[in-house]
């Protein structure tokens, strides 16, 4: 039977859709779409804008809570994951062009787009969670 970090990564180890949860200004809860990915190490990049309302949000208040995986309205029975961490904005040169990718040039110039920005969330919590348990199995920092 596989680890807990391997299940992790079998989902978050490639891109795959999450929604990122946030606070406003106003300290309301803000969440959408971003496509992120894990390394080995369980931190987790993904990019965006560095002019956004999000990059904002993230710079005033940087607790987060991300819900990803695999599931679709056909198929509801695969694992997800509830990530609860710390999120970073880099625009770090190293940091960008090591996590560039050929699908964001639909979205930016290069990896050396003032515009391209990753954030970067420290996971302090993950939950691995199955339809077939209510109770997840934790991973802690």
């Amino acid at each position: 039977m596989p680890d807990l970090k391997s299940k992790i990564l079998a989902i978050i180890g490639k891109p795959v859709l999450g929604a990122l949860a946030s606070l406003t200004e106003d300290g309301k809860p803000w969440t959408r779409y971003v496509v992120p990915m894990a390394d080995q190490d369980l931190n987790i990049r993904f990019a965006t804008f560095l002019g956004s309302r999000k990059v904002r949000q993230l710079k005033a208040r940087p607790e987060v809570h991300l819900t990803a995986g695999e599931n679709t309205l056909a198929d509801m029975g695969k694992p997800y994951l509830q990530i609860a961490g710390t999120a970073t904005v880099s625009t770090d040169s190293a940091e960008k062009k090591a996590f560039w990718s050929q699908g964001l040039k639909a979205h930016f110039s290069g990896p050396d787009d003032p515009n391209y920005c990753v954030v970067i969330i420290k996971p302090s919590r993950i939950e691995y969670m199955t339809f077939e348990s209510m109770n997840p199995e934790v991973w802690t920092a």
